[in-house]
C-alpha cells in the first residue's frame, strides 16, 4: 500500500510544437527568399513599396511563429493522491494557476464530438469547474481521460 506522501497518479502535460527555434528561423529564411522573386519583379517594374510590404510579411510569419513557440511553454500538472488532488497549470511567463479538489467528490466530464473523440476533459466539484489539457489533441486527451479515470477510481477505494 502506497504511503499518502506517494501520489497516485502524477502526469506534466505540455503541448506539442513540431518547430524549435532553428525550424522557425528556416521558415523565415525560406519565406523570404521566396518573397525574393516577386519582390525583383515587382521593384523592376517600379513597384517598389511592395517590396517593403512583403518583407512586413516575412516578418509577421516569425513574429507568429515566435509567439507559438513561447505559447508552448506552458505546462499543467495533475497529481492525485489519496486525499487530494492537486492541478498546476504554469504559464510561459511564470504565472501559476493552482487548484485543489477532494477526490472523493471531484467527477471528471468528458466532452465527445460526433465522431466520439474527446474534445474536452473538466473535472467538476460542485460549483467549481476546471478545463485540463486543453492544448491536448484527441488522442492524448482520451489517453489522459482513461489514466485518470482509473487513478481516481483508485484513489476512491
Amino acid at each position: 500500500m502506497a504511503n499518502a506522501a506517494t501520489p497516485l497518479y502524477a502526469v506534466s502535460l505540455t503541448p506539442h510544437r513540431s518547430l524549435d527555434r532553428r525550424g522557425i528561423r528556416l521558415v523565415a529564411g525560406l519565406a523570404a527568399a521566396l518573397a525574393l522573386i516577386p519582390g525583383i519583379i515587382f521593384y523592376l517594374a517600379g513597384a517598389w513599396p511592395v517590396v517593403g510590404f512583403m518583407g512586413l510579411d516575412v516578418l509577421a510569419l516569425y513574429w507568429a511563429l515566435s509567439h507559438s513557440l513561447a505559447a508552448g511553454r506552458i505546462r499543467e500538472e495533475i497529481i492525485l493522491w489519496r486525499d487530494r488532488l492537486l492541478v498546476r497549470r504554469l504559464g510561459p511567463r511564470s504565472a501559476e494557476l493552482s487548484r485543489q479538489f477532494n477526490p472523493f467528490w471531484v467527477r471528471l466530464l468528458v466532452d465527445r464530438d460526433h465522431g466520439q473523440q474527446v474534445t474536452a476533459l473538466t473535472l467538476a466539484s460542485r460549483a467549481d469547474r476546471l478545463v485540463i489539457g486543453s492544448f491536448l489533441g484527441p488522442e492524448d486527451k482520451t489517453r489522459l481521460a482513461h489514466d485518470f479515470s482509473a487513478a481516481l477510481h483508485r484513489a476512491r477505494r
